[in-house]
């Protein structure tokens, strides 16, 4: 494949140097146990056999999807996505800043090989936080115009503003008026929310908007406010809402150590086990994690033992955080702690360093965030040591980002 021979051996030192930030050597994968990804100019394995694909419409947009997407976040091998369209898979999950954009080139070059209109593709876009109306919409159309172009493209079919958190977000005017207009030219066909965090009220904002179409999500067996996520989407999607959901495998594992592995396949059958979800993107990198999935379309009974697999392993706190922030207003140093434990999992759970300090670098932190404190009060909803989960994953902003893929 070519290349500069030293370069790669500076990345791979790089990385083995911050292999004690994670407590394994870490890399670009999914969020699951990461195994060798092949690239783009490598043969893939013969594709999984088409087995059964459940469907489901997708609320008022009419789009019929496999009820199990891929989110391509992690992914940087095409023939994967082919191989998930030819099994059955017909809904791909992308946005605009994944691995700096080479994400959405990758699932471009990967789309070449079918028709266009066989797949509901969607993407991300953040609303820009800066700036006055004006200038704010240029350059949220600017960088759809961008994704457009590594997409190869000239429409997605659903766009989101991606991670809003509150109602506020949602009716901001001036992201209506731009994601109206994007929809008017036809440059994306529906448009939504995406969310990470005070779901229930972010999806019913988008329900009473009466202009977003879709809602994607975080929604899995491990949030404490769970009832109150199912409530929200079930109004959504009763009014029409279609229901994505993500973060479904509630980060991949019990432990640090990463010994102990979330039963995959149990926690997918207990997102779409609600009818109200429509769809969902795990992330998968690898051609095994895409059979484990496909399985699940086979049915969505869960078996004894795996709901013994849902339940709360005693004393391990996991990897997930639901973002509540019941945290925020214990720390005396006003810490973004959500969003620092959002990075851990990038990193720890997912194996993504490159997504952990894009995260970080949004940040607005001291060079040792807990210096100031001998000890620390907070008491997380899940249990996580916070202080100790905090100064690991901040060493990970002296990394070059360009090393971390």
């Amino acid at each position: 494949m070519g290349g500069n021979p030293e370069g790669i051996e500076r990345r791979s030192l790089i990385k083995a140097g911050l292999a004690g930030l994670a407590g394994v050597a870490l890399g670009a994968s999914c969020g699951r146990t990461p195994e060798p990804v092949t690239h783009s100019l490598e043969p893939a394995p013969a594709p999984p056999a088409k087995g059964p694909v459940m469907t489901r419409t997708l609320g008022r947009t009419g789009l019929n999807v496999s009820i199990v997407g891929m989110g391509v976040m992690n992914a940087d091998n095409p023939r994967l996505v082919e191989a998930a369209l030819a099994a059955g898979i017909n809904h791909v999950d992308t946005a605009h800043g994944y691995q700096n954009g080479r994400n959405e080139e990758m699932v471009g070059q990967a789309l070449k090989t079918v028709k266009r209109d066989a797949v509901v593709l969607a993407t991300k876009v953040p609303p820009p936080g800066e700036g006055d109306a004006t200038r704010r919409k240029a350059r949220y159309l600017d960088m759809l115009e961008i994704s457009l172009r590594r997409l190869a493209t000239d429409y997605v079919d659903i766009l989101y503003l991606h991670n809003l958190s509150s109602r506020a977000g949602v009716f901001d005017e001036a992201m209506l008026e731009v994601a109206a207009g994007i929809k008017q030219t036809g440059k994306a066909r529906f448009i939504g929310v995406s969310t990470h965090s005070n779901e229930p009220e972010v999806i019913r904002a988008a329900k009473d908007s009466g202009v977003f179409d879709v809602v994607l999500t975080a929604y899995n067996f491990r949030q404490d406010h769970r009832e109150e996520v199912r409530k929200a989407i079930v109004e959504a999607a009763g009014a029409g809402l279609g229901i994505v959901a993500m973060k479904t495998q509630a980060g991949v594992y019990w432990d640090r150590e990463r010994l102990l592995p979330i039963n995959m396949t149990a926690a997918l059958k207990w997102v779409l086990r609600e009818p109200s979800v429509h769809t969902s993107i795990p992330g998968f990198t690898t051609f095994d994690q895409l059979e484990t999935d496909l399985k699940v379309m086979a049915g969505l009974e869960l078996t004894p033992a795996e709901r013994l697999d849902l339940d709360e392993q005693p004393g391990m706190a996991g990897l997930y955080c639901q973002q509540c922030g019941q945290c925020r207003p214990q720390c005396p140093a006003a810490l973004p702690i959500p969003d620092l434990m959002r990075s851990y999992m990038y990193a720890y759970g997912y194996r993504n360093p490159g997504l952990a300090h894009d995260v970080l670098a949004e940040l607005d932190l001291p060079g040792d965030p807990c210096a100031g404190c001998a000890t620390c009060d907070i008491r997380c909803a899940k249990g996580f040591p916070v202080r100790e989960r905090v100064r690991d994953i901040a060493r990970l902003r002296n990394a070059p980002r360009d090393l971390l893929g």
